[in-house]
C-alpha cells in the first residue's frame, strides 16, 4: 500500500503543478456538452498520470474522466479526475483539484486529492484515516442542520433535465446555515472530511468525482449514503455525505415532504 500512496501523492503533486503552471494562460477550451467543458490542461494532466501508471503498474486497470477505460489484468483500478473544477479553471477560478483514487474489486482503499492553489494535499488509505498535509482528519461537530454548513452541485444537463437539483436546492437552503456551490465535487468531499463542511448532496456524479473524496470522508468518520439514506456505492446516481450527525435530518429535507 505504501508504494500506492506515495505515488498517487507524487502523481497528484506533479499534475497539479503542471495545472498550476498553466492557470493564467489561454485556454484551449472544447465543448463536450452545452456547458460540460475539457481544456488541454485536462488532457496534459491526465496524460501525464495514465502514462506512469502504464510505466509501474502495466497490469493495473484504469478509469479517467477524459480517456476510454482500461481494462487490467490483475484486481487493482485507478480512477482518475485529472482536474476536476475544470469550469472554474478555464475561467481562471482557483478552485480545483485533482483526484486519485485506487479500486480494489470494488472497495476503494487509497484516496487521493490534490489541490495546487493552496497546495493542500488530502490522503487517505482505508482503515487508516484521512489527513490534510500529514495532519488527521476529523469531521465537523455540528449536530443541528440549521447550523450546518453545506456543499452542492448542479448536473450538466440543468437546463434539459427537470432532475436537476434545483427542488431540493430550494428545499435545503431555508434548513440550513447556508450552501456553497464551489464546482468541485471532490473538493467539497475532501473539506467535508476536513470539517469545513457539515454536509454534501448531489446528483449524476461519476466515480471519477467522488471515489477519492468519499474514502475521505468515512476515513475521517463521516457517513455516505445516496439521497434516499441507502447504501452508496460507486455508481449510485446520487451522493449524500456528512459529518454524521446531521445525517438522518439531510435524509428528510431531501425527501421533499
Amino acid at each position: 500500500m505504501m508504494q500506492w500512496k506515495l505515488f498517487a501523492m507524487d502523481m497528484a503533486q506533479k499534475s497539479g503543478f503542471l495545472l498550476k503552471e498553466k492557470f493564467n494562460n489561454t485556454h484551449n477550451i472544447q465543448y463536450k456538452g452545452a456547458i460540460d467543458i475539457v481544456t488541454e490542461a485536462d488532457k496534459m494532466s491526465e496524460d501525464l498520470i495514465i502514462e506512469a501508471i502504464k510505466r509501474n503498474f502495466p497490469d493495473h486497470g484504469i478509469l479517467s474522466e477524459e480517456s476510454p477505460a482500461i481494462t487490467g489484468a490483475g484486481k487493482l483500478r485507478w480512477i482518475i479526475d485529472p482536474l476536476d473544477g475544470t469550469t472554474n479553471y478555464s475561467h481562471g477560478y482557483p478552485v480545483f483539484c485533482v483526484s486519485i483514487a485506487l479500486e480494489n474489486e470494488g472497495t476503494i482503499v487509497l484516496g487521493v486529492i490534490y489541490d495546487p492553489m493552496r497546495e493542500d494535499m488530502f490522503v487517505a488509505v482505508h482503515g487508516e484515516g484521512a489527513y490534510l498535509n500529514d495532519k488527521k482528519l476529523k469531521v465537523s461537530s455540528v449536530g443541528n442542520i440549521s447550523r450546518s454548513l453545506l456543499a452542492t452541485g448542479f448536473p450538466y444537463d440543468i437546463r434539459e433535465s427537470k432532475d436537476n437539483n434545483l427542488d431540493y436546492f430550494n428545499a435545503v437552503a431555508v434548513k440550513v446555515q447556508a450552501i456553497r456551490r464551489a464546482g468541485s465535487a471532490a473538493l467539497d468531499l475532501a473539506y467535508l472530511a476536513a470539517g469545513r463542511f457539515d454536509g454534501f448532496w448531489e446528483l449524476k456524479l461519476k466515480p471519477w468525482d467522488t471515489a477519492a473524496g468519499c474514502l475521505l470522508v468515512t476515513e475521517a468518520g463521516g457517513v455516505i449514503s445516496d439521497i434516499a439514506g441507502d447504501k452508496w456505492h460507486l455508481q449510485s446516481p446520487n451522493l449524500l455525505a456528512s459529518n454524521g450527525l446531521i445525517h438522518e435530518q439531510m435524509i428528510e429535507v431531501l425527501s421533499l415532504k
